[in-house]
């Protein structure tokens, strides 16, 4: 079981994903595999009954969607241990060299210590199955971190134009 939550709160899950063989539903927003964007890319992208997503698995890479991010509604991002962090550089470059300003998921094994630095890499939206997890941001526990020492997503205009210096969160 698994529970979506974007900005920090529950939110139903309108998203359905479609892998391998499966025919792509009509009327639905879909969050369908690279390999299934590529081989599917003008019939995806010409839909208007239904947004797009993409699936990004860990090393697989953006460029590949890179000039069709502005008809992506989603990119949702893999992180399949709590060990492998390939998919935070990811999210950062969705938003930095990219602009993409629709939602960035991150799926997998998500854990508490993590959610602080998926906020400051440019992921709005965390699916968590992790159960413990799921309980403690549901409690609104916040594992915020309150001084950073490196930039992050829009530090330049919270602190004078200067993404390079210290300061308090």
């Amino acid at each position: 079981m698994s529970t979506l939550f974007v900005n920090g709160a529950v939110a139903e899950d309108v998203w359905v994903p479609v892998e391998g063989e499966q025919p792509i539903p009509e009327g639905v927003d879909v969050i369908v595999t690279l390999d299934l964007f590529k081989a599917n890319r003008d019939a995806l992208l010409a839909r208007n009954d239904g947004r797009v997503g993409v699936y990004l698995d860990t090393l697989e890479p953006i460029e590949e969607i890179a000039d069709d991010l502005s008809s992506i509604s989603l990119i949702s991002l893999n992180f399949p241990s709590f060990a492998d962090g390939t998919s935070f550089s990811k999210a950062r470059l969705l938003r930095d060299r990219y602009c993409f300003e629709e939602e960035v998921r991150a799926v997998g094994d998500i854990r508490i210590d993590q959610v602080a630095f998926f906020k400051r890499c440019g992921c709005d939206a965390l699916l968590v199955t992790h159960q413990p997890t799921i309980d403690a941001l549901i409690e609104g526990k916040d594992p915020s971190i309150h001084l950073f020492y490196q930039p992050a997503l829009h530090d330049a205009a919270s602190n004078g134009g200067k993404k390079w210096t210290r300061r308090s969160a």
